[in-house]
């Protein structure tokens, strides 16, 4: 079963309050994304820990829902 950009923006946003999430469907498949995720919750973290945080707001769905996501995240540049 696929997921929705909204479905996906919902479970990050309910990690990341604060973020200021962009979602984009790469294939127009429902399976294929790309995110770029600005939160505070990123300072002081490098690129791995970053996405590690995305994947575990997305609670599994990159095993059963999700196919693909190209991630870029960062914090706030005044943060």
């Amino acid at each position: 079963m696929a997921m929705t950009a909204g479905e996906i923006e919902i479970l990050i946003k309910a990690r990341f309050p604060d973020a200021e999430v962009t979602i984009t469907d790469l294939a127009g498949d429902g399976d294929h994304y790309s995110a770029n995720v600005i939160s505070s919750a990123f300072a002081g973290k490098n690129r791995v820990q970053q996405h590690q945080l995305v994947y575990e707001a997305l609670k599994g769905s990159m095993d059963k829902n999700l196919h693909a996501l190209a991630l870029q995240t960062s914090a706030p540049k005044d943060a």
